[in-house]
């Protein structure tokens, strides 16, 4: 999600124990833990709520496939058998084959 890297990181904690200070710095990590904690129990709640609620049908259901890059991806490059498997693949996985190209079509 984040790409924080050494530098930024230790921005952070230089950061947050001048704002803090050192006393204070445990305890403030204590509660940034513990609603992190509370945040990712909600969600997977909510996760579970929406499966349940959704019925059989949807028991394979995922969260993330609402995302538009992933509901793509999902629907329109993942093949239903193996004959379109060739067709349906980006160019980038097609193992160095050109797929068919007709310069009528368009």
């Amino acid at each position: 999600m984040f790409n924080i890297g050494g530098g930024e990181f230790v921005l952070l904690g230089v950061l947050a124990l001048l704002l803090f200070g050192p006393e204070q710095l445990p305890k403030a990590a204590q509660q940034v833990g513990r609603v992190l904690r509370q945040l990712r129990k909600m969600a997977d709640s909510a996760k579970d709520d929406l499966r349940e609620g959704l019925g059989p049908e949807f028991k394979d259901f995922d969260v993330q496939d609402l995302n538009p890059k992933r509901f793509v991806q999902k629907h329109f490059w993942e093949a239903e058998d193996d004959e379109e498997e060739g067709a349906r693949r980006p160019a980038s996985q097609l193992n160095g084959k050109r797929p068919p190209f007709d310069d009528e079509a368009t």
